[in-house]
């Protein structure tokens, strides 16, 4: 018989939140985009229903910080860049109707306030009683998840907006950017892997899996979080650096991201603010 976090255990509003984004999707026309792109988008519910459903899900919630660290790497490095590069310009606009929205938008979603608007929430949260009251509090853990995956899909946007009006950072400000968001995730997680004692009483008291002590778990998930998050951003620096190379070599330079990176455009929602495009930290 399998161990009970082995199970495949699937959770209502998971099923329910992944049928309403891929339903907008499909509805809005997402499904006419290229292919490369719908099969982004279903990598992206993919990613989204293991993480948060099955093995992976019971380890974080019941038995292991380390699982808990991957959890929430998946949910911030891995579910938003693969949602924004399958959402083609025709899904994203309708959403950014209201004129107050693409004004909030605008704002939230230029590098220095996408930053900020990610690595406050992930590095508080990180702070023993927040990380505690949710591990404690299931409503609070949901609320954790949506923050996560909200302010990195933000995060994200710099890189790989699908819509000129809130368009990408210029290619030297993503190399920046990028190299800057690892900082603040390497300090949490260097101070997670250094302490010497137990931060999270929780994961003290949980059920040990694969022999590994409390300790040694949460020095596992410091790492992760040190190490793994900060060499994923880098090798995301690696493809813009490439890309923006690939330009080079092709006397195809400018400082803004091409039109055409933002995949099929057509008439723009409405003109952004003057000097949006490429626009500074």
């Amino acid at each position: 018989m399998p161990a009970p976090w082995q199970r495949w255990d699937w959770h209502a509003s998971v099923v329910i939140g992944l049928a309403l984004l891929g339903g907008l999707y499909a509805y809005l026309g997402g499904l006419a985009a290229p292919r490369r792109r719908v099969l982004a988008l279903g990598a992206a519910l993919g990613v989204l229903g293991v993480a948060l459903n099955g093995p992976l899900h019971n380890l974080s919630d019941g038995y292991l910080f380390s699982a808990h660290m991957v959890q929430h790497l998946v949910l911030t490095l891995v579910f938003p860049p693969l949602l924004l590069y399958g959402a083609p310009v025709w899904v994203v606009r309708p959403l950014l109707g209201p004129g107050w929205v693409l004004r909030v938008a605008h704002r939230a979603t230029r590098p220095l306030a996408a930053g900020a608007l990610f690595s406050a929430p992930i590095t508080l949260w990180h702070v023993p009683q927040f990380y505690e009251a949710a591990l404690e509090h299931h409503p609070l853990h949901i609320v954790q998840h949506l923050v996560f995956i909200a302010t990195a899909v933000i995060m994200w946007w710099p890189i790989l907006s699908p819509v000129p009006e809130l368009p990408r950072a210029n290619y030297p400000t993503q190399l920046m950017y990028l190299f800057a968001l690892g900082l603040p995730m390497s300090l949490a997680g260097a101070l997670i892997t250094l302490s010497e004692r137990v931060l999270y009483p929780f994961y003290a008291a949980a059920p040990r899996v694969w022999g590994l002590t409390p300790l040694a778990d949460q020095q596992l998930g410091g790492l992760l979080m040190w190490v793994v998050g900060t060499i994923y951003l880098w090798v995301a620096a690696s493809v813009v650096w490439f890309r923006w190379a690939a330009r080079e070599e092709s006397a195809d330079v400018e400082r803004a991201v091409p039109l055409e990176a933002y995949g099929s455009v057509t008439r723009p929602l409405r003109s952004p603010p003057a000097g949006a495009a490429g626009g500074p930290l």
